[in-house]
């Protein structure tokens, strides 16, 4: 049986990068994903660029998806820059979908 962690991270993996044919998580842009008491999930994430123009779309699909998951209470997204994200941060399988190895 997967852990609600393991079941958030399956979700945050539904959500894109408007700009990227690439899921945020294997992007990288996913830092932490913290369950805590009561089953308040707590996720630390950052952006490709601070500029981001659909950075409030993003954290909004971050939360839904995340609060879909049986037995979340609540969800709190911290948008942090530091580290900034660099293309080191991307999974294998995003390096290869993006041709950049």
């Amino acid at each position: 049986m997967s852990s609600i962690r393991d079941l958030v991270i399956e979700q945050l993996q539904t959500v894109f990068d408007p700009e990227l044919p690439v899921n945020i998580y294997e992007l990288g842009l996913v830092y932490e994903v913290n369950v805590r008491e009561n089953n308040e999930v707590y996720i630390v994430m950052t952006l490709t660029a601070p500029a981001c123009p659909v950075a409030g779309e993003i954290v909004f699909d971050v939360e839904t998806k995340a609060k879909s998951v049986p037995g979340v209470s609540a969800v709190h997204v911290d948008l942090t820059f530091d580290p900034p994200w660099t293309k080191d941060m991307m999974s294998d399988e995003a390096r290869l979908e993006l041709d950049m190895f």
